[in-house]
């Protein structure tokens, strides 16, 4: 059984290294659902009160929504790496059509949580039901007494209505859940055309092969990957002469001070060059040759952000 356990987690681990898109947003997606699950468990409560349910069912439907798409835009790399770039090159190097990509890139990934929530909280239908229950017409309703209004319809999300109107409150709640649960397959149905589009749209305008293509993803995560390591390794071996210099000792076990004594650290990068490798990336080639990266561009030696007479600029966002 923990044998059984443990391969389960060395699983689960290995998807949440992977950096294939369509991997993450399938993780996304799902933790999405396990959340909307819990909160309509445990959170949802509808009022049942006219004018309450239409603003606590849409806010139990896009508040969620919202802050699940702010949290997608600010862990989403490209929004820092816009950031970094406005603040030290401006956008005058940007054409039209890589700020829409760049754009597009950061609200595709963010809107996969928020979608998500969306199409399930209208599948389930509690919260439509909550919202708009008292908006039912009551001539709608086949023999419905006449002295009863949105205050009694309002109510019935909750089942506490008299006995006499428990056959009206059935009919409300199919309803309401029939239009909840067509809006919900639309919206699937919108999604799911949109992504076909862009996909179809991203391959038709992309200026390189199938294959460079595929050799430019697996650059720009090995180039992370190895950037990494080094990164850590440098800034441990910087922290421990520092801390040395200040105390006059430091505490390293036997992998540390291996590290300190086969890489000595005398310098650090300067500012310069750190600004030169971080920001937004364009493939670019230069020469008839691919910069697939900020760091490859900088190790080339290639000055310049923008398009020279010796340079090709291909307007296609690293995804």
């Amino acid at each position: 059984m923990a044998a059984l356990i443990a391969e389960n987690f060395r699983f689960l681990s290995l998807f949440f290294k992977s950096k294939d898109v369509m991997i993450f947003n399938g993780l996304v997606a799902l933790g999405t659902v396990g959340s909307e699950e819990l909160f309509s468990v445990f959170a949802f409560n509808c009022p049942c009160s006219p004018a309450r349910n239409y603003i606590y069912g849409l806010a139990a439907i896009g508040v969620p929504a919202l802050a699940l798409f702010l949290i997608g835009v600010i862990l989403n790399n490209h929004t820092w790496n816009l950031v970094a770039e406005c603040h030290k090159r401006g956008t005058k190097n940007f054409s039209a059509a890589a700020t829409f990509l760049l754009f597009g890139s950061i609200m595709g990934r963010a809107a996969v949580a928020p979608v998500t929530w969306s199409v399930i909280s209208l599948l389930r239908g509690e919260a439509y039901i909550c919202a708009l229950s008292e908006f039912v017409r009551p001539s709608s309703l086949d023999k419905f007494p006449a002295d009863h209004g949105a205050e009694v319809l309002a109510r019935f999300p909750c089942k506490d209505v008299p006995a006499n109107l428990t056959k009206y409150r059935d009919d409300v709640a199919r309803r309401l859940r029939y239009e909840s649960q067509l809006f919900g397959w639309l919206l699937i149905g919108i999604v799911a055309v949109l992504v076909f589009l862009t996909k179809c749209l991203k391959h038709c305008c992309s200026p390189l092969s199938y294959r460079q293509e595929a050799y430019w993803a697996q650059y720009r995560s090995n180039e992370d990957k190895l950037f990494r390591r080094p990164a850590e390794g440098h800034s441990r071996i910087l922290a421990a002469k520092n801390v040395k210099q200040f105390f006059g000792f430091v505490a390293l076990d036997k992998e540390e001070k291996e590290l300190v004594q086969e890489f000595p650290v005398e310098d650090v990068q300067p500012s310069p060059q750190w600004n030169a490798i971080t920001g937004v990336y364009i493939y670019r080639e230069n020469k008839g040759f691919p910069l697939y990266s900020r760091l490859h561009k900088w190790a080339k030696g290639v000055e310049g952000n923008g398009p020279t007479p010796e340079g090709h600029e291909m307007l296609f966002l690293a995804s």
